[in-house]
Parts: structure tokens; C-alpha cells; sequence
């Protein structure tokens, strides 16, 4: 991929994701919204289509394309509805990649297909009730006991973990001490069903109403050694470097939601009626409309970027970092901006702009905060840390 330019490959995904979203998403989303109700038949559409597959091999399921087609399809779909485009960045990133980057053969041969098929969905229990964005110091634990992990503890805020569908968690937790005193942290595969393993509540959420999320609970819940994913100890490092990717994602998703934001105000603009014209005639409406166009401009060049970097085999942590900083703060500024073009019909939800409202904060928050993006970048500007 050649940096900010879309193949011939990339721009039919993106035309042919367009086009699902605008004709089969858009026009029943905003029910299943209102009753915060998973939309399993169009989640099992988009597996149809192969996007739960993008950047997975052939040889498990996938579609042999790359993570750039993931962001691509995530950016169209949020332009309608970020629940389903949550629903598959984290059933892909979070739900299937620990597996594919980390696990054993036999635990791809087993997972993988279900994954990418959009048949099954994964979750990735990191975020616990006391943690936040203290992720590398987990209070569950698990020891081996009779070659059985015993897991014990609470996961919080946890996507995908609890529908119908849902297939299996990877959790990391503390399975013993370092010699320097520190935790001992890995990764550790739960399928669903697994006697100990239980729901807690589900939220009561200000957005991605028809994403699914809960807390979870393990109380002595055993799993086999084998279900160890990656090394033992390795389980925070292993995180970081899926955390790293999903900002690339995130990032996508926020700009798809900006550019929602856009694509709302500019027809509303030219509906729209107030003192003998349409409100787009008004400078004080073009400017606005023109500051949101120019933010989603310059997050969708920062998620190109970072993703062209992947891509590459180079460095992007940094890019990474700062393409999330910029398009979760594009998503919420558009919001807001959004709802004041529409006045007081943007305050409802009969409207698509209220949605986008209700589901941009959680960008500056989930899979890495604003103020944690930040840190990121001024280390990597070699800041003290």
C-alpha cells in the first residue's frame, strides 16, 4: 500500500462496505439502539462478507487481506453505527488477533475458523473494576494446580464477552511473582461455559447501545495448562502489541464516526429551513461544517499513516498513538459540533446525530485513554518517563 493512496482491492472493500452500511445498517440500527439489543442478523451478514476474516490467512478462515482492509471497513461502517463497527474491531482485534499473533497451532486449528467467520466471537479480558488504565497490574490470578490453571477474579467493561455467539475470553492474570518482585502476567484462553465462569452485570451504557459488554467473573474457574496463550509471563507485553494495533483501528472507527458527522450536517444543511433559506447558506453553518470536514481529513491522513507503518514492518507506536489522540478528539468535536447544526432535533434520537453524540466520548477512553496516548507519545520523544 502505497502511503494516504487506497489499491484497487482496498477501494472496492471500502465501496462494497459503504454500500452494506448505508442500505442494510443504517435503516433498522437505530431500533436496535433504542432497546439495546445485540443485531445479530447483520453481525452475521458482515461474517458473510468476510469482514471478521480481512486480516486473517486462507489457511484459518480469513480472507488473506491485511489489518489496512480491517480499518477500512471499520471507518465505513461507523459513518452509520459505531456498535457494529465495535462489535467487529474488537471481535477481530481483540477477540481473534491474541490468538493468530500468540497462539498454538492447535489453538488456531480449534478457534480460528469460528472467529473469522463471523459464526463465533471473541473477547480480551484485560480492564478490571480497580484497574483502568493501570492494566499491568491485574489482581486476578491463576495458578497451576493439577495441570488446570485456577483462575480467580473480575474483568470489567469487557466487549463481545456475553451474546449468544460469543465463543471464548483470553484474560490475562497474574500467574506468579518475577524475581524482581514485579507480577508474573500471561494470557490465558476460557472458552465459554467453563464451570466458574459467569457474567456479571451487564451495563446500563450512554452509547454503542447495541454493542454487547459486561463484566466477568471467575470464581476457581480451570482450564487446561495447554490454554496458556503465548509464553507464561508474557501475557502484558503480548497485550501491548495487540493494544498498539487495535489504536490503528480505533482510530478508523473515530474518523468513520466524524465523517458520519459530516455526511449528517451537510444534508441537514441543504433541509434544513430558517429565516427564508436553507441554513447552509448561513457562514456561521459552512464554517462549522468546514472545521468537521478538516478534522476528519486530517485523522483519516493519521490512521493511513500508522497503518501504512504496520503495514511496512516500521516502527509505529508512536503513530499509533497519536492517529487515536487525533481521531477520538475528531469524533467528539465533530459530535458536538453535529448536534449544534441540528439544533434541537440533534438532541433527539430520531436522528443519526444524536447516536454519534452518545458513542464518541468512550473514543477518548476505551483501548487507551487520551491522557495514556499522550504518555505514549512523549516517550517515544525520548521525555522522561
Amino acid at each position: 500500500m502505497k502511503r494516504h493512496e487506497l489499491s484497487t482491492e482496498h477501494a472496492d472493500l471500502r465501496a462494497a462496505v459503504e454500500t452494506f452500511a448505508r442500505t442494510e445498517v443504517a435503516p433498522v440500527i437505530g431500533d436496535f439502539y433504542e432497546r439495546g439489543a445485540f443485531p445479530y442478523d447483520i453481525i452475521a451478514k458482515m461474517g458473510q462478507m468476510g469482514l471478521f476474516g480481512l486480516p486473517f490467512p486462507e489457511e484459518h478462515g480469513g480472507m488473506g487481506g491485511d489489518y489496512f482492509a480491517l480499518c477500512l471497513a471499520l471507518e465505513e461502517l461507523a459513518r452509520v453505527d459505531s456498535s457494529v463497527a465495535i462489535t467487529l474491531e474488537a471481535g477481530v482485534s481483540l477477540g481473534a488477533m491474541p490468538i493468530h499473533r500468540f497462539g498454538t497451532e492447535e489453538q488456531k486449528k480449534t478457534y480460528l475458523p469460528g472467529l473469522t467467520s463471523g459464526e463465533a466471537l471473541g473477547a480480551f479480558g484485560l480492564t478490571e473494576p480497580d484497574g483502568g488504565s493501570d492494566a499491568g497490574a491485574p489482581r486476578t490470578t491463576a495458578r497451576l494446580e493439577d495441570g488446570e490453571w485456577v483462575i480467580n477474579g473480575t474483568k470489567s467493561f469487557i466487549t463481545n464477552s456475553g451474546t449468544d455467539i460469543t465463543a471464548l475470553v483470553t484474560v490475562t492474570a497474574v500467574t506468579g511473582t518475577r524475581e524482581d518482585g514485579r507480577p508474573e502476567i500471561s494470557s490465558i484462553l476460557v472458552p465459554r461455559g467453563t464451570p466458574g465462569f459467569s457474567l456479571g452485570q451487564k451495563y446500563s451504557k450512554v452509547g454503542w447501545n447495541a454493542s454487547d459488554t459486561n463484566e466477568l467473573v471467575f470464581e476457581d474457574c480451570r482450564v487446561p495448562e495447554a490454554n496458556l496463550v503465548g509464553e507464561r509471563g508474557r501475557g502484558y507485553a503480548q497485550f501491548l502489541r495487540i493494544l498498539d494495533e487495535g489504536r490503528i483501528a480505533i482510530a478508523a472507527l473515530s474518523v468513520g464516526l466524524a465523517q458520519g458527522c459530516v455526511d449528517e450536517s451537510v444534508r441537514y444543511a441543504h433541509e434544513r429551513q430558517a429565516f427564508g433559506n436553507s441554513i447552509g447558506r448561513y457562514q456561521a453553518i459552512q464554517f462549522k461544517i468546514a472545521e468537521m470536514e478538516a478534522r476528519t481529513y486530517s485523522a483519516r491522513l493519521a490512521y493511513y499513516d500508522a497503518a501504512s507503518r504496520m503495514l511496512a514492518g516500521e516502527p509505529f507506536k508512536k503513530e499509533a498513538a497519536i492517529a487515536k489522540l487525533i481521531a477520538s478528539n475528531a469524533a467528539m468535536d465533530n459530535a458536538r459540533d453535529a448536534t449544534q447544526v441540528f439544533g434541537g432535533y440533534g438532541f433527539m434520537n430520531d436522528y443519526p446525530v444524536g447516536r454519534f453524540y452518545r458513542d464518541a466520548k468512550i473514543l477518548e477512553i476505551g483501548e487507551g485513554t487520551s491522557e495514556v496516548q499522550k504518555m505514549l507519545i512523549a516517550r517515544e520523544l525520548g521525555l522522561p518517563a
